[in-house]
C-alpha cells in the first residue's frame, strides 16, 4: 500500500487531499496544527506547526520516509507596496518555502523510483496586485519545484506544483485578504477542492511518472486574461 504524507491535513485543499487518497487506497499521515479525527485505519494525523522549524525537523525525524509528499499547507495575506507587514511575510515564507525545503531536504534523498513530490502552489504565481507577499513564495515555489525535479529525475522521482485559482475554501475568507478579494473565475464557480485533489492524486499515480518540473494551472479560465 502506497504511503502519502499530506500537510494542511485538516482542512481546505489538504483535506481534501487526503480524502481523496484514502479513497484510491493510500495510507495517509497528515501534519497539521490541530488534530484531525478520521474513521479511516490507514489515516494517520500528526500535530506539528510547520512554522516551528525545530519542531517539524524532529517531527519528520520519527517519521517513515514516503512514496509520496504533498505540501498543502497555506495562508493568505495580502497589502499593496508600501503597506507590507514583514512579520506576516516571514510567516508565509516560512510556511510555504521553508517548510517545504524541510520537507524535500528530510524525504526526496530516500525516495526510490516512482517517488512524487507535490506543492500546492498558485496560479497568482506571475504575480498579482497587492499580494506580493504571498506570490513571491508561490514564485518560490516553482523555481524549487523545478530545481529539484532536474536533480531528482535520473532517480524516477517527480517534483510539480499544482497550482490553483480561487478555490471554495476557509481561506477565501481568512483575515488579511482584504485588499484582494478572490474573483470569480469566467466558468462562473470558485474551483473546488476535489478538483484540486484529484490533480494532485494523478501527479502521485504511476501514469504520471513522464511529467515533472511542472506548474499545472487550474483555474477556471481565470489566467487567460
Amino acid at each position: 500500500m502506497p504511503h502519502a504524507i499530506v500537510t494542511g491535513a485538516s482542512s481546505g485543499i489538504g483535506e481534501a487531499i487526503v480524502t481523496e487518497l484514502l479513497e484510491k487506497g493510500w495510507q495517509v499521515t497528515g501534519l497539521s496544527r490541530s488534530p484531525v479525527v478520521r474513521d479511516n485505519a490507514q489515516f494517520r494525523s500528526v500535530q506539528v506547526d510547520m512554522t516551528d522549524e525545530p519542531a517539524l525537523i524532529r517531527t519528520l525525524a520519527e517519521l517513515a520516509v514516503p512514496d509520496a509528499l504533498v505540501h498543502a499547507a497555506g495562508m493568505m495575506a495580502a497589502a499593496p507596496v508600501g503597506e507590507i507587514n514583514l512579520g506576516v511575510s516571514s510567516r508565509l515564507w516560512s510556511l510555504h518555502v521553508r517548510a517545504a525545503e524541510i520537507l524535500a531536504s528530510r524525504f526526496a534523498p530516500e525516495m526510490g523510483k516512482g517517488g512524487r513530490i507535490v506543492l500546492i502552489g498558485s496560479r497568482t504565481s506571475r504575480g498579482a496586485a497587492n499580494r506580493s507577499q504571498y506570490v513571491a513564495t508561490k514564485a518560490a515555489m516553482v523555481a524549487m519545484a523545478r530545481s529539484w525535479a532536474i536533480e531528482l529525475a535520473s532517480r524516477g522521482v517527480t517534483v510539480n506544483v499544482v497550482a490553483p485559482g480561487a478555490t471554495e475554501t476557509p481561506m477565501l475568507s481568512q483575515p488579511g485578504r482584504e485588499a484582494s478579494k478572490p474573483v470569480m473565475p469566467p466558468i462562473g464557480r470558485l474551483i473546488q477542492p476535489q478538483e484540486v485533489a484529484a490533480l494532485t492524486a494523478f501527479l502521485l499515480s504511476p501514469q504520471a511518472a513522464a511529467i515533472t518540473g511542472q506548474e499545472m494551472v487550474i483555474c477556471g479560465g481565470a489566467s487567460l486574461f
